[in-house]
């Protein structure tokens, strides 16, 4: 019996169920839904045919597990998307701001083989232009503090967006544009929690941010 590769879009479910996991959260139809933007009852489909091709189990609780097969493909394509952003980034000079939207309409198509390359050639990225971690090297972020952590006067570096904050296109303009990003210096200038606010002063511009955003975006203080 042939072996049965992941569609596109399971592809996806795969990488978000991947994140979710690797983030200690419990996985749920209703946050895939959340997550991925499609309806519940298309969901509920997805995940009977995820379970039916073994990608994936679910328990009484209805949580949702990868199992080996589906971490081994979860890994495969998470691997090729962050590896297609570097090469969007370093060699096409894509703003950062767009690369992850790039990457996510080529890497489907790309072979193991030629990921292979891409890593050789980008000499083996640990993590992906928004910081974060390749399979295999989430130890590197293990120092990282979200950013709501942080309190007023606290200097910090911007090490890391989280892939959540990555799906929002004008979020991620927002950022670059105002230089919040990886390596960048920043100063908590305010925090309000009574309207849940916190103001970045990033070199000569100051940023505000609420603090849904504020717990995607991690930093080195």
């Amino acid at each position: 019996m042939n072996e049965i590769n992941p569609t596109p879009t399971v592809e996806d479910y795969l990488g978000v169920i991947y994140t979710l996991d690797r983030d200690g959260e419990s996985i749920i139809g209703a946050k895939l839904s959340e997550l991925l933007e499609v309806s519940p009852p298309t969901v509920t489909v997805t995940l009977k045919r995820m379970i039916r091709d073994q990608w994936i189990t679910m328990d009484a609780r209805k949580e949702i597990h990868l199992t080996p097969k589906g971490i081994e493909a979860a890994v495969s394509i998470i691997r090729k998307h962050m590896l297609t952003e570097w090469m969007l980034s370093r060699i096409l000079e894509v703003p950062w701001s767009q690369v992850h939207e790039e990457a996510h309409k080529i890497e489907h198509s790309i072979s193991v083989d030629v990921a292979d390359k891409m890593q050789e050639r980008l000499d083996d990225p640990e993590c992906c232009p928004h910081g974060n971690p390749l399979p295999g090297h989430e130890e590197i972020t293990q120092n990282w503090k979200p950013l709501i952590e942080m309190e007023e006067g606290d200097r910090f570096i911007i090490r890391r967006i989280h892939e959540f904050a990555e799906e929002d296109g004008n979020l991620m303009n927002f950022l670059q544009k105002n230089k919040v990003q990886p390596d960048q210096i920043g100063i908590i200038k305010e925090k309000m929690p009574f309207n849940e606010t916190i103001t970045l002063q990033m070199e000569n511009s100051t940023v505000p941010l609420g603090f849904k955003i504020a717990k995607l975006l991690f930093v080195e203080k």
